[in-house]
């Protein structure tokens, strides 16, 4: 067997550049590339690997351990699953940095690869700086805080444990069913270690990534659920999107008449302005979509979870649907008693429509009248009767509405945007809307529009962002300058946290720590807004900041930030909307347990609130 000698980093480096996918005759490099922040652990490591092979493994520099992570996320959604990043740390804090974005892609079912330093397997000194000590285990470091939140954990104590580490990481990641954050733990001294290693294990090798199709007998019954149905809905998530299953769903709307609602990850899946689409579910939904599963006998889900929000926390469909999920695992399948379709969303999607054939569930016109009337109240939201006027959050998004076409993409995580955008947004391209809401985690929107510029270069990519979200995670724009992404940044400035102030408020805790004031003397916040300008530090990383006043002003920034070919921030103050230009309240509940006890009267009115609510939940067995 020929050999080839080479520190296990640059083995690892060697392998990973060689790995690819392959589904519906389309090749994809597996790891597209690495992102990474250097320190002892992984320096002289994986760090002098990717010196070494340069020309194989492009190299992102980051700023921060969890944004980096966000990005490779970015990348990986946009790229359908189909093309992943590595992100390398060192150890310690840059090691357990990386857990709020490997929770994040677990989470959203997305594969990143995580590569963190550790410490020295043959322990040379004890402790080494940075190292965690625990008195009842000798074999346990910081970076064990990623079990939980990965997929596929190893720790490669050895060389030659490298090889079937890597090669198990590699099929986890290319799996639809399984992938997420992919953890491989290495020791500082053995990345530096050679090792003599035979050649195959640097030979190209293609992951086909799998289509399964659905078994007859579920199948069978699933056709039997539809035809049986009198009020079918389906509702579709992003399992829709990463299988490619546009075509094949809009198919089965059109031939059937089916309705179709979306979860944030599915929003886009169908134009908006297909007669068949009847917009976002559950709490952030629309009415019409909400008033359709308010009545639903049998809820068709399509690649979804089924989270709380989507379920309005079990309280929006009736006590006696049924459930038919659609999905590639077989723990989603099963969730709310249903009837599993076990199957690639395509695949699957593809079978019913054919076993369908000639049967019509509904007509379209039965909703088309709601459907008017939320556009209207939409444009309502987006109108701005005063041009000259500070524009609302929602006036923002109207403004930039009427600017984009298909091939704009849109990223955002928390707050109250996307809220605002499950409801009002009008996608124009199934991957025009990227929410990330599986996680909902702030500070995710920059780094991942970076990843997204690198996996749709040549596009119009926004990141919009409030000021709380800014303020977690700004440092990518650093990275966003270095590599000359053109970075659209739109920053909405209300002076705090505008969505937890207003549930803080629902819940009976009176806005109490919700805004960015100052503190006085008996705990409470009180004063004008902190003079804080986050478009100047913007400008001090090294984006171009625009800054509009009024409506008129942010049509022509935003017009002039599209065109821009450098990182360019519009930072905007946002006037709180009123009864008109507000978007519409949520049409659903979502629970928040508020205290059972208190003396303030707001609290024990938001109790009272509650539990009228909670007793409308529903276990669907």
């Amino acid at each position: 067997m020929s050999t080839v000698r080479l520190t296990t980093a640059q083995a690892l480096v060697r392998f990973l550049a060689a790995q690819y996918t392959e589904r519906d005759g389309e090749r994809h490099r597996l790891i597209a590339a690495t992102w990474g922040i250097f320190g002892h652990g992984n320096v002289a490591g994986i760090g002098q690997a990717l010196v070494e092979d340069r020309d194989l493994m492009p190299f992102h520099q980051g700023r921060n351990e969890q944004a980096t992570v966000h990005a490779a996320v970015g990348y990986a959604r946009q790229s359908n699953r189909l093309s992943a990043h590595a992100v390398t740390t060192s150890i310690g804090p840059g090691a357990t940095n990386l857990v709020t974005g490997a929770a994040l892609a677990t989470i959203d079912h997305l594969p990143v690869l995580l590569l963190p330093g550790d410490t020295f397997a043959t322990r040379p000194a004890d402790p080494v700086l940075q190292q965690l000590q625990l008195p009842y285990a000798g074999d346990v470091s910081v970076n064990d805080c990623l079990r939980p939140v990965s997929v596929y954990f190893d720790r490669v104590g050895r060389p030659e444990a490298l090889v079937p580490a890597a090669l198990e990481a590699v099929r986890v990641l290319a799996d639809p069913a399984a992938t997420g954050a992919v953890t491989l733990a290495l020791p500082q001294d053995v990345q530096a270690e050679a090792y003599d290693w035979p050649e195959e294990f640097f030979a190209e090798r293609t992951w086909r990534v799998r289509r399964p199709r659905p078994d007859a007998a579920e199948l069978d019954a699933a056709v039997r659920a539809v035809r049986a149905a009198e009020r079918p809905l389906v509702v579709a998530g992003g399992g829709v999107r990463y299988s490619g299953a546009e075509d094949a769903l809009r198919a089965l709307a059109e031939r059937t008449g089916l309705p179709v609602a979306t979860t944030q990850a599915g929003k886009g899946v169908l134009p908006y302005d297909h007669p068949c689409d009847v917009g976002g579910v559950g709490h952030t939904g629309t009415e019409t979509a909400d008033a359709l599963a308010r009545t639903a006998d049998l809820v068709i889900g399509v690649g979804t979870r089924y989270t709380d929000f989507t379920t309005a926390s079990g309280t929006l469909f009736p006590e006696d649907a049924r459930f038919l999920n659609l999905n590639v695992t077989g723990f989603d399948a099963h969730k709310q008693a249903a009837l599993p379709l076990v199957a690639d969303a395509r695949e699957a999607l593809t079978a019913l429509t054919a076993a369908l054939d000639g049967h019509r569930a509904r007509d379209p016109e039965e909703w088309a009248a709601a459907k008017r009337d939320w556009q209207r109240r939409v444009d309502a939201a987006y109108a701005a009767p005063d041009e000259d006027a500070r524009p609302t959050q929602a006036q923002v998004l109207g403004a930039l509405d009427t600017l984009v076409d298909a091939r704009d993409i849109l990223i955002n995580a928390a707050g109250s945007l996307p809220g605002d955008l499950h409801k009002l947004w009008r996608p124009r391209s199934a991957d025009q809307y990227h929410v990330e809401y599986g996680y909902s985690c702030m500070g995710y929107e920059i780094p991942a529009a970076i990843g997204v510029l690198l996996a749709a270069p040549g596009r119009p990519v926004w990141a919009l962002v409030g000021d709380g979200t800014y303020l977690m995670n700004p440092t990518e724009i650093v990275t966003a300058v270095q590599e000359r992404l053109p970075l659209r940044l739109v920053v909405l400035q209300n002076h705090g946290y505008a969505s937890i102030g207003g549930l803080s408020e629902a819940v009976g805790a009176e806005r109490y720590g919700t805004d960015y004031r100052y503190r006085d003397a008996d705990g409470g916040f009180t004063g004008p807004p902190l003079p804080v300008d986050l478009g100047a530090n913007a400008a001090s990383l090294g984006m171009r900041v625009l800054r509009p006043r009024t409506v008129r002003d942010l049509r022509e920034a935003l017009a002039e930030a599209r065109a821009a070919t450098v990182p360019t921030c519009v930072y905007v103050e946002t006037e709180t909307p009123d009864t008109v230009s507000g978007p519409p309240p949520a049409p659903a509940w979502w629970d928040v347990p508020v205290a059972e006890t208190a003396t303030r009267k707001a609290a024990v009115e938001a109790r009272e609130e509650y539990d009228r609510h909670v007793t409308a939940r529903r276990r669907h067995l």
